[in-house]
């Protein structure tokens, strides 16, 4: 039998993405990404960029969702993956604790360096929130469980029913019980619930995931505050926003918040290992594991991996040798700066928000006669479509790759990783400024794309 040579298969194989997926896997994602320009073959990942077949640059601003903060292949987070592959590691034993996991929950409670200094590790975002539901029912043994509209907290089924969005729960039945959701930053409502007396826990992100959304600056507080009043717990969801995206370490940090228990994945895996994780009080944590026959009630089989651990272990020795939060916070500043000094040129841009590299570009309807009848011609089709024109000709004309941040919305998110220097920030200002320019002749090319968008959209309505 022939060895295996991973080489030499993608070699032979390079290229076959898209045929390979609309064969065996998502067929209806395929024909998305070939709608909108972003059916790529990408050959390998370095830094800021992804490089195709022949060697053209791509400039990441998304960061696969915020996964690649650091940027992609971090040689000190390879090599040290490589070196625990060379040890040879023990791993994933189970009746066993081992030392990796041990260090790297060590070093996730410094970081927080407060009442939260037990940890449980598991493989994602939405594990990990799933997981903090749990141990806050158990703790408080109340039934139920509150969330915030807008927010997104993941897509298995309790984290699912927390992320109150018709276009992710829609097709997959009832929501599971004791799952609620309370008005985005409206303190009335959220107090009009807890006084029931029975919410075992609210979870929040701090700065919203989806559109870039900041609540006014005293709602964190005083919704913290809200439930140390009625006995519910507070979790942060910071498994887009933690470990440096919003140019803190935690994005609760700027509101100098004191959570009971916090989420966490994406940045942590230094985007090679998957890995994600809660960090709570040892009272909340005993709350699940209370005597010896249930010391693994809540297990998984991967999450204390070694490989995982040792990920997470070289990517926060990473963010604090090379100062990558503070060159979130800088680089972030500059980028939101430079966008919103580009308004008196562009009337399609509302603003630009966000907190560190964590941004959004709201984009509106223009003031001229022309352009407003374009405008209101996408937004009947659909109404991201103008946005997704944006990202588009990103890509096709600049390549670089954005994204729209949510369905129904005018609004251009990037995650960019927190390596971005000035080069970086200029090709990104530079191609936006040259999209919008174009985008003002509606007779141009990329309005005959608008056009093509509408019409893939109206025939997909016809399919619903």
């Amino acid at each position: 039998m022939k060895e295996f040579d991973l080489q030499s298969l993608v070699k032979s194989r390079f290229g076959e993405n898209y045929e390979l997926h609309e064969k065996y896997m998502n067929k209806t994602f395929v024909k998305v990404l070939r709608t909108i320009g972003f059916d790529k073959c990408f050959l390998k990942g370095d830094g800021c960029y992804l490089y195709d077949g022949q060697g053209n640059d791509y400039l990441d601003f998304i960061s696969g969702y915020g996964v690649f903060g650091l940027g992609r292949n971090h040689p000190v987070v390879g090599k040290a993956i490589k070196d625990a592959i060379d040890m040879k590691v023990s791993n994933m034993v189970q009746l066993n604790c081992a030392l990796l996991s041990g260090l790297l929950a060590e070093e996730l409670v410094k970081r927080l360096g407060g009442r939260l200094e037990a940890v449980f590790f598991c493989n994602s975002g939405t594990e990990a929130n799933e997981g903090a539901v749990k141990f806050a029912r158990a703790f408080t043994k109340r039934p139920r469980v509150l969330s915030q509209k807008g927010g997104y907290h993941g897509l298995t089924y309790g984290s699912l029913s927390l992320t109150v969005s018709k276009n992710f729960q829609d097709g997959f039945g009832g929501m599971l019980p004791g799952f609620g959701c309370v008005p985005y930053d409206d303190l009335d409502a959220l107090e009009a619930e807890l006084k029931k007396g029975d919410v075992a826990a609210f979870i929040v992100e701090c700065v919203q995931g989806h559109g870039v959304h900041i609540p006014r600056e005293d709602y964190l507080p005083k919704a913290q505050e809200l439930c140390r009043k009625y006995g519910t717990l507070f979790i942060c969801d910071e498994v887009q926003t933690g470990l440096g995206r919003t140019g803190k370490m935690f994005a609760f940090n700027h509101w100098n918040l004191d959570p009971d228990i916090v989420t966490v994945a994406k940045t942590l895996s230094g985007g090679y290992v998957p890995v994600g994780a809660f960090i709570t009080t040892r009272a909340i944590h005993q709350a699940a594991f209370s005597n010896l026959e249930r010391c693994v009630v809540h297990s998984t089989t991967f999450g204390r991996n070694a490989l995982a651990m040792v990920a997470g272990l070289a990517t926060l020795s990473v963010l604090d040798n090379e100062n990558m939060v503070e060159r979130s916070a800088e680089a972030g500043k500059k980028i939101v700066e430079r966008i919103n000094a580009l308004r008196e040129k562009h009337d399609y841009i509302k603003e630009a928000r966000g907190m560190g590299l964590m941004i959004a570009i709201e984009f509106q309807e223009p003031k001229s006669i022309l352009k407003k009848a374009a405008w209101k011609a996408l937004k009947m089709a659909n109404d991201a479509l103008f946005t997704q024109m944006i990202v588009t000709s990103l890509m096709d004309n600049h390549r670089i790759i954005t994204q729209v941040t949510d369905h129904g919305s005018d609004v251009l998110k990037i995650l960019p990783p927190y390596i971005s220097g000035d080069k970086e920030i200029d090709r990104f200002i530079n191609a936006l400024d040259d999209v919008l320019t174009n985008a003002g002749n509606i007779t141009g090319p990329l309005w005959k794309f608008g056009k093509r968008l509408m019409e893939s959209s109206k025939e997909a309505k016809k399919h619903q």
